[in-house]
Order: structure tokens, then sequence, then C-alpha cells
């Protein structure tokens, strides 16, 4: 009898053990698609509670494949960047906020770029009720967004076509950017570190980066609290050339203090 009651023991462990370790596996996958999973959402996905998700969740992450943010966890990456579609639907609704938010501090006749990322991007579509404007971006997709709207002049950097977002990069788009001076740059990056350090993944977009900020008079940096969590490589700049951060959540206490003492004006979409 205490053979049996062993052996069923076994084989329940062993069955949750299996459950557990497909569970974790989907948990992987679904991130890879999207790059961003939520406490909850993965819950009611697995009809488990939200504490077993917590604990899938912490494991992975010490297994160094996932990377905590707040409310879940996103695909670790730090040296190549999740996927464009990927990147697109993490913190969708944050970064229609902050195009918006973005997009009111820009007048109607003003001339500025907006480059690669996909909150730039929400910025883009955010200014398609202006007039006047005159965009210079290394994004085809902003181009795409803005091109069939009369009121709007789109100008293209040239340069290298990077096929998994649509950017145009390399010394070319630099020599390009740096034939203007605008009112405004509306500028992204892959990760914010918490000694205020703008960071990405390929030093040729950073490049570009860098030409845009030196080449306009107001500098608008446009990211979500998800770029707190994340890291990557290269130098873009630092969060003191920037004249207004516009995000869904500042909640990095170093990054509040070099905004003051560097006079950059922040701006929380979800205050």
């Amino acid at each position: 009898m205490a053979l049996v009651s062993f052996l069923y023991g076994f084989e329940k462990n062993e069955s949750a053990a299996t459950m557990l370790q497909a569970r974790q596996n989907a948990i992987i996958d679904f991130a890879r698609q999207v790059g961003r999973v939520n406490v909850e959402e993965l819950a009611a996905h697995f009809s488990v509670s939200p504490q077993t998700i917590r604990k899938d969740l912490n494991e992975l992450c010490d297994r160094k494949l996932l990377t905590r943010i707040h409310g879940g966890a996103v695909l670790t990456s730090g040296v190549e960047n999740v996927g464009y579609e990927a990147r697109r639907v993490i913190a969708s609704h944050e970064k229609a906020a902050i195009g918006q938010k973005a997009a009111e501090l820009i007048p109607n006749s003003a001339s500025l770029f907006i480059n690669i990322g996909t909150t730039t991007e929400a910025v883009a579509q955010a200014l398609l009720q202006h007039s006047g404007l005159m965009v210079i971006t290394n994004n085809i997709n902003v181009a795409n967004t803005m091109r069939m709207h009369p009121s709007i002049e789109v100008v293209i950097a040239g340069g290298v076509l990077r096929h998994a977002d649509g950017g145009i990069v390399g010394e070319a788009a630099v020599d390009f950017i740096r034939q203007f001076k605008v009112d405004f740059a509306i500028i992204g990056a892959s990760a914010i570190d918490e000694d205020g350090a703008l960071l990405d993944y390929d030093y040729r977009e950073v490049k570009v980066a860098q030409a845009i900020i030196e080449n306009a008079r107001h500098v608008i940096l446009v990211s979500d609290s998800t770029k707190f969590e994340r890291t990557a490589p290269v130098r873009i700049g630092h969060l003191s050339q920037v004249d207004t951060f516009v995000t869904d959540e500042c909640y990095v206490p170093s990054i509040r203090r070099i905004a003051e003492e560097n006079e950059v004006r922040i701006l929380e979409t979800g205050r």
C-alpha cells in the first residue's frame, strides 16, 4: 500500500513538473512573438493564479531568459533588439499616449527630425493633424505614414536600408542629416540606464541619432517606461542633452534627479 502511494505521488509530481515546463516554454515562445508578457493575461490564459505566473517569471529571469518589468516581463536582449513587430505591440497604448503628448509640443509650420523607433512612429501618427510641417526622417515607416498629407513636406535621408524595421542608417544618412538645422528632434532609445545614458543596439543607427541631436534646437526624447528595465550596448548620448522627456511614467529616482539638475522637462502621460 505504501508503494502504491509512493508511485502515485511520483507520477503526480512528474506530471506537475511536465506541466510547469510546458507552461514556461509557452511563456518564452509568447515573449519571443510579442516581446512583452503580462502577469494577469498569462494567469487567465493558463488558468492559474497570478502568484504561480510570478514564480514562473522569476525562475525564467533567474535563467536569464526574461527580464522582469512592472506587471510582467520582457524578452532578455542585451546585444540584439526585439523584432520590429514585437516592439510595436510592447506598451502600444502607452506609446500612443506618448505620441499624442509629444505632438502637442510641436506647432504648425515647424521643422523637425523624426528618427527610427516604434514610439517615434506614434508621434508621426499623432502629427497628421498638423499643417505646414517639414519632416526630415531616416524612418521609412514615418515617411509612409505622412506622405499622403499634402500639408506636410517629408524629406527622407539616404543611406543603408535596414530590412528589419525600415530604418536608414550609415554614414550617408549622417552626412544628409548634418545639412539641416531644425526646430525640433523626436528621438527614441532602446534602453535608458539609471545614470542617464541613452542606449541602442546598432552603432550605425546611433551615429544618425547623434547627428539629429546635434542639429536640433529642441530635443524631445520619447520612450515608454519599459526602457528603464532594458539594456543595450551602444551609447547614443545622455539625458542631459535632451530638452523634454515624454514617457508614461518615470519611476527611477536617479533619472528624475538628472533631469532636474539639467533642466530637462519630464512629461508623464500616466499621471
